[in-house]
């Protein structure tokens, strides 16, 4: 599902997620629990506040973030 991420962006942009939207509302991430890349893709397992999992997948060539929740 496409999002809206908020992301550190420092040498490279999306370094680091810090909050994203899920189903209309914004959640914080509190920690990256593991980060990869892939051709074209960065990817981010995050746990939120509220001790929820999701990856989160940034696809350079579209620009877009999509996210899907761990259960």
């Amino acid at each position: 599902m496409d999002t809206s991420v908020k992301c550190y962006s420092g040498y490279l942009y999306a370094e680091e997620p810090r909050s994203f939207v899920w189903q209309e509302s914004e959640l914080e991430v509190k920690s990256v629990e593991k980060a990869w890349q892939e051709p074209a893709r960065r990817l981010f397992r995050v746990v939120t506040h509220d001790g929820r999992r999701f990856d989160l997948c940034y696809n350079e060539a579209t620009d877009r973030w999509s996210a899907v929740e761990l259960v």
